[in-house]
């Protein structure tokens, strides 16, 4: 036996713990102080400070494989939920996407009854194109596309417009050009060629040019007043002519004429008297000026004064409707229209006689003279006595009237008193 494990425990509170290198653990290799090891068993290798290696590399092990662990539950569990999300999704879509095929489908088929081929057919094709397994859209396709070409109707193809070639000869050729084109009376034409020229170049004898811009506007404007009937037209280009230069008389005449015309044409149909005043001042020296409707100034007025003299027929104003009528019956006879103004001048006779009878003073009457009737003398003046005065003479009495008494007046009933 040992030394050591014949040794006393102590008693009491002398008990002292244990060491570990006093008690040896099982397995471990005793020293019988020479050095011997006991061949008990193995024991685990330990660090410097005697705690077991394995046990203390196994903590942070764990600890990895933990979180390893929770780690790939989460990125598990993420990707479920995408999955789920991506598949709920997809589902939603399928579902919109039926619903929408269905809608146009059900479209198609009333477009197709209420014969909107077109709308139809755009309907079904799309339907094709979402779900080209559709039961009945291929069929319905086919009818409507049966329908379209059984009652086509021809495309029309728009005219295209034609432009002019660009102009590319010199200035000169162009100012020769546009004299050639003023002495041919070729107004528009001349205007368009000298316009170009001043485009081109500005400064090109520019007093030339202007003087013969104003010769092709002044001339094409008379035209369109006397030959055109465009009166606004000629109106306007007599306009531009005044910008270059004073106008002659005659051109200021043209303008004056045709504002006038326009003006009673302003008044047409809604002031008859206005209209036939204006017409009634063009036709003194251009009856036959006319507008774009190719009445004349003369028919303009004949027509007005005839509208005129109704209205003042209607007015009873007979006298002055029938000297209206008179104004349209010198420009010629209207058999419509004569009744009408035969009756007015009837009317306007009989105001007249009437007038002149209310007018004519009435014969003088004849008034007889009634007798004279003596008075009583004013009384005479104290102490004087005064015969009373003679009786009147008697006078001729008219003839319608009964012949006078020969019995003489009767006495003074009174006397006069001193």
């Amino acid at each position: 036996m040992n030394q050591e494990e014949t040794q006393p425990m102590p008693l009491g509170d002398e008990t002292q713990p244990i060491s570990s290198e006093s008690v040896p653990t099982q397995g471990q290799n005793q020293d019988d102080g020479n050095g011997n090891a006991d061949l008990g068993g193995t024991a685990p290798p330990t660090d410097g400070n005697g705690s077991v290696k394995g046990r203390s590399l196994s903590w942070p092990l764990l600890i990895t494989i933990s979180l390893a662990a929770l780690l790939l539950i989460a990125a598990t569990s993420a990707f479920g939920g995408y999955l789920s999300g991506i598949n709920e999704r997809t589902n939603y879509e399928v579902t919109q996407v039926a619903q929408q095929v269905s809608e146009q489908y059900q479209l198609g088929l009333e477009d197709l009854e209420a014969k909107r081929y077109e709308l139809a057919r755009q309907r079904f094709e799309y339907v094709i194109r979402l779900d080209p397994n559709y039961p009945g859209v291929t069929e319905q396709l086919a009818l409507v596309l049966l329908e379209i070409n059984t009652t086509a109707t021809p495309t029309l193809v728009p005219t295209p417009t034609l432009t002019p070639t660009p102009d590319m000869r010199g200035v000169d050729e162009l100012f020769s050009h546009s004299q050639i084109l003023l002495a041919d009376g070729k107004w528009t034409e001349a205007i368009e060629t000298l316009l170009k020229l001043r485009k081109d170049e500005p400064d090109y004898q520019t007093i030339k040019v202007d003087s013969m811009l104003y010769v092709a506007l002044r001339n094409r404007g008379v035209d369109r007043i006397l030959r055109e009937g465009d009166l606004e037209g000629g109106t306007y280009d007599l306009a531009l002519a005044e910008k270059f230069g004073p106008l002659d008389v005659e051109a200021s005449n043209m303008r004056t004429w045709a504002d006038l015309y326009k003006t009673g044409a302003s008044f047409w149909g809604l002031d008859w008297g206005q209209s036939a005043f204006y017409f009634g001042q063009v036709i003194v020296v251009a009856p036959n000026l006319r507008d774009n409707t190719n009445m004349t100034a003369a028919e303009r007025f004949r027509i007005a004064t005839i509208r005129y003299g109704d209205i003042l027929a209607a007015s009873k104003e007979w006298c002055l409707a029938q000297e209206q009528y008179e104004a349209a019956f010198a420009l010629g006879e209207d058999t419509l229209v004569q009744p009408t103004a035969s009756w007015v001048t009837q009317k306007c006779t009989n105001s007249q006689k009437k007038k002149q009878r209310t007018q004519e003073p009435p014969p003088p009457e004849a008034v007889p003279t009634e007798e004279a009737v003596p008075t009583e003398s004013p009384p005479a003046e104290p102490g004087t006595t005064e015969p009373p005065p003679s009786e009147p003479a008697p006078t001729d009495i008219p003839p319608t009237e009964p012949p006078p008494t020969t019995e003489p007046p009767p006495e003074p009933t009174s006397t006069p008193t001193p």
